[in-house]
């Protein structure tokens, strides 16, 4: 059963199609802004007081502020980055995502020294809706490997998706 009624209230939101394009319309702009390092359009589609949190490590960067220090980690120690989609769910809750990582890890990250090398990952993340607000909530992000995850890992740790 859920926890409480916020989640209730999301399991009861009704399929909307104007709704559900909204949704669609503001994932493809913030996916648009992370790919053009936009950071002034990626946190226009997300509310102010947006959550940020990685719960297999308990991590989270609270507001724009925070997700702007998340990005500027991310993209400081992955430039290249790159997320190619695996797979992709929006509905009225708002957006979950599949991806494969391919990146060179190139500066630390979250406590991890840097490689120097190519670095693969699957990432999944969930984008909360917000209706109100027509914006989205923060993201939580997991992460399959835990070598990429874990302080004092090998640097060299790499993990190919299949």
């Amino acid at each position: 059963m859920a926890k409480d009624d916020r989640v209730l209230a999301a399991y009861r939101r009704e399929i909307d199609p104007a709704e559900y394009t909204r949704i669609r319309d503001r994932y493809k702009e913030h996916s648009m802004a992370e790919d053009a390092r936009d950071l002034p359009g990626l946190l226009g589609t997300l509310t102010p007081d947006c959550m940020y949190e990685m719960p297999q490590n308990h991590l989270t960067w609270a507001g724009h502020e925070g997700a702007a220090r998340f990005y500027g980690e991310l993209l400081g120690a992955f430039p290249d980055i790159v997320f190619d989609l695996r797979n992709i769910v929006i509905g009225p809750q708002g957006v979950w995502e599949e991806a494969d990582v391919d990146a060179t890890w190139q500066q630390s990250w979250q406590g991890r020294p840097a490689s120097g090398e190519r670095v693969g990952f699957v990432v999944q993340i969930f984008f909360p809706w917000e209706p109100a607000a027509g914006r989205f909530g923060g993201e939580r992000i997991y992460l399959d490997d835990s070598a990429v995850l874990a302080p004092g890992a090998p640097s060299s740790a790499t993990v190919r998706p299949a």
